[in-house]
């Protein structure tokens, strides 16, 4: 079973309160969804590298471009 981090627990419950009294659309609630997103993403990536050997310049910057670009697109050599 997944095991939730204290982070994305405090962020989820910041969810969940805002989204009792707010519209979708308020700011507040919009970043609190994006940091948990955000934070999800970080852990999954760090548990992925974990055992990983450490990437290139280049292999990061490629995954760098991806993020960046703030959706998954075709990267060329």
């Amino acid at each position: 079973m997944y095991e939730i981090s204290p982070a994305c627990a405090h962020e989820r419950a910041r969810i969940g309160a805002l989204s009792r009294s707010r519209t979708n659309d308020d700011p507040e609630l919009v970043e609190a969804r994006r940091n948990l997103a955000a934070l999800r993403l970080q852990e999954h990536v760090e548990k992925i590298i974990a055992d990983w050997p450490p990437l290139t310049d280049q292999q990061i910057d490629r995954v760098v471009v991806i993020l960046r670009a703030g959706q998954s697109t075709q990267v060329t050599a």
